[in-house]
């Protein structure tokens, strides 16, 4: 058997609905593609894996841990850049890369994030209460809750967790730190179930407070709102923009975004005009929304809630 190149070989973390990614984009072999949120890089390999000697791949992932990683990337096509998905067009400016055949969007949190307890993110494993996907830009999840007003907390925690609790949660921070200061996720996780009075079937009390609290410390969807439009305006004649969400207020931003593109312009009713002089839409929507299969959430449950949607460039 012949060696494959170290960007072709077996990698630990299968991304989700990678080879859904791979077939939404329609890949080009001599095309350039971005993967905007590289993570550990599932999708980069599974993109080089599909394109030719010409194809060029770029990613970018704000995490320094994820640049790192990128580094076991060796193959030549492959090039990776620490920015924000809001950023691509700085990024490509800076590539002097006018135009792309394809942009993968995998929002959310990574699978290496969550696990490591370092990071924060995760209320199942004792560690800093950070949650920052850039540990070194921007305000941690304990500093933040250490200034924030009880409102402002609340307000947080209901608009991004859609936490019914979100009050009390609120008012059980300010009553907490005034004795000592929150800085694990322990601390917090148990905080959360104290002020919780009723419990959602096989979920943890503290996930929705989790959920709200990264997503505000990321500014997570303020980032999704001028990613989207970034992608799409640097897409070339047939390029494809794929996302895979994972939360309903993810894909609510993602589902509106690509029916406003993809719908005729909206004109007033009483003006005189032929439906054949009506503009075509911008974009246009490829196929259904694609979940993840039985077998794929059974090896990674993770999977269960993700949610790929995809829009073309005419």
């Amino acid at each position: 058997m012949t060696d494959r190149p170290a960007t072709e070989r077996v990698y630990a973390h299968a991304p989700v609905l990678g080879p859904e990614a791979m077939d939404a984009l329609a890949i080009r072999p001599e095309g350039i593609y971005v993967d905007a949120t590289f993570g550990r890089g599932g999708h980069s390999r599974m993109l080089l894996e599909r394109l030719g000697p010409q194809g060029r791949v770029v990613a970018i992932d704000r995490d320094p841990e994820a640049i790192a990683a990128a580094g076991a990337i060796t193959d030549p096509r492959f090039e990776v850049v620490q920015a924000r998905s809001s950023e691509i067009a700085r990024v490509l400016d800076e590539l002097a890369v006018v135009a792309v055949d394809g942009v993968l969007m995998d929002l959310g949190v990574s699978s290496p994030q969550l696990d490591d307890p370092a990071r924060g993110f995760s209320f199942r494993r004792e560690g800093p209460l950070d949650m920052r996907m850039d540990p070194g830009s921007g305000e941690s999840a304990a500093d933040w809750l250490a200034r924030a007003q009880e409102q402002e907390i609340a307000e947080v925690i209901w608009r991004y967790g859609e936490e019914r609790f979100a009050q009390q949660i609120a008012r059980a921070v300010v009553a907490a730190r005034a004795r000592e200061p929150l800085r694990t996720t322990r601390q917090l996780a148990a905080l959360v179930a104290g002020a919780v009075r009723t419990r959602e079937p096989a979920q943890d009390p503290a996930t929705r407070t989790f959920q709200a609290l990264r997503i505000h410390v990321n500014q997570e969807l303020a980032e999704l709102e001028i990613a989207l439009p970034a992608a799409c305006a640097r897409l070339a004649a047939g390029g494809r923009l794929a996302v895979i969400s994972f939360h309903s207020l993810e894909d609510r931003i993602v589902k509106r975004f690509m029916r406003d593109l993809s719908s005729p312009p909206r004109l007033p009713r009483d003006l005189p005009v032929r439906a054949a002089d009506i503009p075509a839409p911008a974009m246009r929507v490829v196929g259904k929304p694609v979940r993840a299969g039985a077998s794929e959430i059974a090896a990674n449950p993770r999977a269960r809630s993700a949610i790929l949607r995809v829009l073309e460039k005419p």
